[in-house]
């Protein structure tokens, strides 16, 4: 399914057919395609670059397609690292966290640092953190495959 070009979202890159890739939902998603291009939100003279996953629900693009900013997505991804560095020890802990300290990470960006901690406001906390290891595991193969993937890119960034 092609992306659509005559939204307020304006596509510069794009993946279609993305449901065909879209991991354990491949072949039955309704995340038809990803795009960057030039946000939806863009106000005269200020132009920004943002990602988008487009979903269709059979008859129409969804409301529900998802735009956010090239930073957020970069920040969702470390975010991401952070937790899977953190289940690489969580066997230590009975409740697979810390219970006396929330913080799994501190990464500093433009200055200040973001703060990767365990929702300790959460009232099923002990619950969702097993739920949360067993489908990290679950999605081990899938995910593995992409961060190699991404590890490749970015060594022939330079990065």
């Amino acid at each position: 399914m092609k992306v659509p070009t005559y939204l307020k979202h304006k596509p510069v890159f794009v993946v279609e057919d993305y449901e065909k890739v879209d991991g354990r939902y491949a072949n039955h998603s309704d995340a038809k395609g990803l795009s960057l291009g030039l946000a939806q939100w863009n106000e005269r003279g200020k132009v920004e670059i943002s990602a988008k996953v487009w979903r269709h629900t059979g008859g129409k693009w969804s409301r529900q397609s998802e735009e956010l900013p090239l930073h957020r997505v970069l920040d969702l991804g470390i975010m991401i690292c952070q937790s899977l560095l953190h289940f690489r020890e969580a066997y230590r802990y009975e409740k697979l966290y810390d219970q006396d300290q929330a913080q799994i990470a501190r990464v500093g960006l433009q200055g200040e640092a973001m703060t990767v901690a365990v929702c300790l406001d959460n009232e099923k906390i002990d619950e969702d953190m097993q739920l949360f290891s067993e489908a990290l595991h679950r999605d081990d193969e899938l995910i593995g495959e992409r961060l190699k993937m991404l590890a490749r890119i970015l060594r022939e960034m330079g990065y």
